[in-house]
C-alpha cells in the first residue's frame, strides 16, 4: 500500500474533500493541520512542500514521494495505481 500524507488546513472545503476521497477508499492517510500546527511543525511541512516542487496551495497530498496540489481526485487515482 503506498503511503499517503494530506497537509491541510482545518477550515478548507477541498482539504476536507481531500480527506474524504481516501476515507471512502479506506486509504490509511496521515494528515497535518497547517494551520493548528506549531511552528517548528509548520516549519516542516513547508519544508517538505518547497522539496516536493509545490507551493502553499492545500489541500497538499503527498502519495509515496508524488505531490498533488489541491483537490485532484483523477490524479489522486493516477497515482495509487502507478
Amino acid at each position: 500500500m503506498k503511503k499517503v500524507t494530506i497537509f491541510a488546513l482545518s477550515t478548507c472545503p477541498w482539504c476536507r474533500k481531500a480527506k474524504q476521497f481516501f476515507t471512502d477508499k479506506n486509504i490509511p492517510f496521515e494528515c497535518v493541520e497547517y494551520d493548528l500546527a506549531g511552528k517548528e511543525e509548520k516549519d516542516r511541512v513547508l519544508k517538505e512542500m518547497t522539496r516536493l516542487g509545490g507551493g502553499r496551495s492545500f489541500p497538499f497530498v503527498i502519495i509515496d514521494d508524488v505531490a498533488v496540489e489541491g483537490f485532484n481526485p483523477e490524479k489522486y487515482e493516477q497515482c495509487l495505481q502507478a
